[in-house]
């Protein structure tokens, strides 16, 4: 069974530490990279030195530079990337950024964990969620 390709587009430091630490808790084997915002994903999925092709991609919506849905347009108006399987990750519940998400062909729209009463994460929560929602990706990857 081949490593599944992860390309994280996450600008959330504790959001990224919390896919890394969920995913090592995973039974499944996975190579992770990186993005802190959508120009810096589109340098790499372009990159032909790095030659990556990721099995997934899991995109924050709320990010600097280029957002999620701006990365996604881009990427579906691309001939080698439009066909790449999307999940939304995010704490943002907006129903326009979930329509316009799904008009742009997304596997799948997640809502990220959070304290409501605070307005923080919650790092417990956020833990159990991603290793849920990975899992569930991974295992429908390497069928």
């Amino acid at each position: 069974m081949k490593a599944t390709k992860i390309l994280l587009v996450e600008d959330d430091e504790l959001d990224i530490i919390s896919v890394e630490r969920s995913l090592k808790k995973i039974e499944s084997e996975y190579t992770l990279y990186t993005a802190y915002n959508g120009i810096e994903a589109l340098r790499i999925l372009r990159d032909e030195s790095i030659g990556l092709v990721p099995d997934v991609i899991l995109l924050d919506i709320n990010m600097p530079r280029m957002n999620g849905i701006e990365f996604l347009k881009v990427i579906r108006e691309d001939e080698k990337l439009k066909k790449l399987k999307v999940f939304i990750m995010t704490t943002s519940s907006e129903g326009r950024d979930r329509s316009e998400a799904e008009e742009l062909g997304i596997s799948g729209y997640i809502i990220k964990p959070l304290n409501y009463t605070e307005n923080t994460k919650r790092p417990d929560s956020m833990d159990a969620f991603v290793q849920f929602h990975l899992r569930k990706i991974l295992l429908d990857e390497s069928m």
